[in-house]
C-alpha cells in the first residue's frame, strides 16, 4: 500500500530513524549515505533496519547485575543484547530457574540469540559496565 506522506512528516521520520546512529557519534547524513550506498538490496534494507531497530527503549537495561523478574512469552522471540563493557554474560532461565542459554559477549557489542518456543523465562544479567536487552517477541504474520 503507498500512502502519501508530507515532506514535513518524512523529514520527522527521517530524523526519528537515525537518532541512534547520531547517539553513537555519527551524522544523519553519512548514517544515510552509508546504508544507501550499499549495492546489495538485502545489505541496505538490514542497514536500514538496524538504524530503526535502534529507536527502540530496551525492556531491560543496567549497570553491573540485575535478574529479571519472570515473563512470558507466547510463542519464539529474539533477545537483542548490547554491552558497554568488557564482560558480559546473559543467562536465559526457565522459571524454575535451570540455565536454558548462556551467552557472553567479550569487549562490548551486540549480538542477538532467539528463543524458541513459548513460556515462562526470566534473564540474568552480568555486566563489568552498563548494558541494555531488548525482548522482541516474533510476529506470527512475518513467519
Amino acid at each position: 500500500m503507498i500512502r502519501n506522506v508530507s515532506m514535513a512528516n518524512a523529514a520527522a521520520l527521517s530524523l526519528v530513524c537515525l537518532m541512534p546512529a547520531m547517539a553513537e557519534g555519527r551524522d544523519a547524513t553519512s548514517a544515510l549515505k552509508s546504508c544507501g550506498g550499499l549495492s546489495d538490496g538485502q545489505a541496505r534494507l538490514a542497514c536500514f533496519d538496524a538504524l530503526v531497530a535502534g529507536l527502540e527503549a530496551p525492556t531491560y537495561q543496567g549497570r553491573l547485575s540485575l535478574l529479571t523478574e519472570p515473563f512470558e512469552l507466547k510463542g519464539p522471540a529474539k533477545l537483542r543484547f548490547h554491552s558497554d563493557g568488557a564482560i558480559f554474560v546473559l543467562y536465559v532461565k526457565a522459571a524454575d530457574g535451570t540455565v536454558l542459554q548462556n551467552l557472553h559477549i567479550g569487549g562490548g557489542g551486540e549480538d542477538s540469540y532467539r528463543i524458541e518456543s513459548a513460556g515462562t523465562y526470566r534473564l540474568q544479567i552480568n555486566g563489568s559496565e552498563s548494558w541494555r536487552v531488548w525482548v522482541e517477541p516474533e510476529n506470527a504474520e512475518t513467519n
